[in-house]
């Protein structure tokens, strides 16, 4: 809810000096991430040892690399936004073209905001897996995460940027460096899980005969337990992902405040063909 862009409570003279607090704020969040990621190395180093301490470090600096490629797309972002500014508000004043092109300006600041956003929770989901807390998917989700919200901002860069800006060109490269730095740490996290369940891998061989049917039981439950989750958690996600497209605007709201599919146009191609002549 904080990450959508209230229009209605901002005057338009205010609209310059939010993208600017916005940026300035993400760059903060961004270098705070930064300081809290090398704490929790230390903190790691001290606290575990083995293999734990190689699937920590591993996964924290796969998260590292991606905070710095994230900082230098923020920094790349603010002065191509400032490019745009420059070239496009003519003797208009800074405010006043933030004003006239109040739409683009609040994308920019929903985008920021979402860099930011994305950012710190990639950071508190790895302190949770640093801590034995967390979840490995939790890190996974936050960089999926990252490299779709900061696909939004290079999006709301590029709507006013001339396609010859160096400043758009090196905006593009820093966007796939950091959807690179994201795919490395889930690589990194999916590895290190691997190699945490195979050194708690389960030994049989002590068991008797009734107690391996036992056990073999018990687990066809829980797997039909897991199914059964799994089954509700999808049709929860569709649900999910339906109101987020009634809220963006792609459906059509109904009388009774229920979102539904907008009609698709008809085609000439699905009328109905003509009946066969008798003989």
């Amino acid at each position: 809810q904080d990450l959508r862009p209230k229009s209605l409570d901002i005057k338009q003279e205010e609209l310059g000096d939010m993208v600017e607090k916005e940026m300035a704020s993400t760059s903060e969040a961004i270098e705070d991430a930064v300081r809290r990621i090398e704490e929790m190395m230390s903190q790691a180093r001290n606290e575990s040892s083995g293999v734990k301490l190689e699937v920590n470090e591993r996964i924290l600096n796969s998260c590292t690399d991606l905070m710095k490629a994230i900082r230098l797309l923020v920094l790349t972002s603010t002065n191509l936004q400032k490019e745009i500014v420059e070239s496009g508000r003519g003797a208009a004043t800074t405010q006043e073209f933030y004003a006239k092109n109040s739409r683009w300006t609040e994308g920019l600041i929903s985008a920021s905001k979402a860099v930011g956003w994305g950012a710190t929770q990639l950071v508190e989901s790895a302190d949770r897996v640093v801590l034995h807390t967390g979840k490995y998917e939790e890190l996974i989700v936050c960089s999926h995460e990252i490299a779709a919200s900061t696909a939004q901002l290079v999006a709301a860069s590029k709507v006013k940027a001339e396609k010859s800006s160096k400043n758009l060109i090196r905006l593009q490269e820093c966007s796939r460096s950091v959807n690179e730095m994201a795919a490395n740490v889930v690589a990194s996290t999916k590895s290190g899980q691997e190699q945490i369940e195979e050194k708690d891998t389960m030994d049989f061989s002590g068991m008797s005969l009734i107690k391996l049917k036992k056990e073999e039981m018990e687990t066809q439950v829980k797997v039909l337990e897991l199914e059964k989750r799994l089954e509700g958690e999808r049709v929860r996600l569709g649900a999910l992902r339906k109101q987020h497209y009634a809220l963006a605007g792609t459906y059509d709201a109904t009388e009774d405040g229920e979102a539904k599919p907008a009609p698709a146009p008809r085609r000439g191609i699905l009328k109905k063909p003509p009946l066969a002549q008798k003989p």
